[in-house]
């Protein structure tokens, strides 16, 4: 019984080894994407400049809803340790609610700037704009449909080691996207209401 237990739990490093490597080969891709973005944020081909499109306010509410939703993805990870399923639902299910709300302002933000003229086709700066953002939001969308698939793990299976590290993935993966996105309010919103 003992060796089974190791072995589960040497597949369960290896596997969150693994999902370390694969973070940081998307960091890479996001490197790539920030790299594009100021490189060509200037190249306006005669359009708007970034400080007279982007609203930093939104991006601020954005930002602050990221930040609330790495805050209850971790007291569900805590909750998950602690053996409390419930507690662990209810706030799993709080940040699925948060990311939702920060999907829906950056699609209504997404649709403003479209419907203004300020489209992914308008410039080079819109198009790597639009990529960098467009990029974290599916990302975001990817882990919201990961959260939903491991509440229903969590509701329906023991808490098992293999479950947990399911779940300790799936919350590293949101708390990686929160990093992106500082980095995104940071060099997108930020850089560009200074430069």
């Amino acid at each position: 019984m003992m060796e089974k237990e190791l072995d589960t739990e040497l597949k369960s490093d290896a596997k969150i080894f693994g999902f370390w490597i694969y973070l940081m080969t998307d960091l890479i891709v996001f490197a790539a994407l920030f790299a594009s973005f100021i490189v060509l944020r200037k190249s306006t081909f005669g359009g708007l400049p970034a400080s007279e499109i982007f609203e930093l306010p939104l991006a601020l509410s954005e930002t602050i809803i990221l930040l609330v939703s790495s805050f209850t993805c971790a007291m569900g990870m805590l909750a998950i340790h602690q053996r409390q399923k419930k507690a662990a639902l209810l706030w799993f299910a709080l940040t699925f609610v948060l990311g939702i709300a920060f999907l829906f302002l950056e699609i209504n933000e997404f649709a403003k700037f479209i419907h203004e003229g300020n489209g992914p086709g308008r410039s080079a700066f819109l198009s790597s704009f639009f990529t960098l953002v467009g990029t974290h939001g599916t990302h975001i969308t990817v882990g919201l449909l990961w959260m939903v698939v491991e509440m229903f793990r969590i509701s329906y299976r023991t808490l098992s080691a293999q479950n947990v590290s399911r779940i300790f993935r799936m919350v590293i993966f949101w708390h990686f996207l929160d990093f992106v996105w500082i980095f995104i309010f940071t060099t997108v919103y930020g850089m560009t209401h200074l430069i």
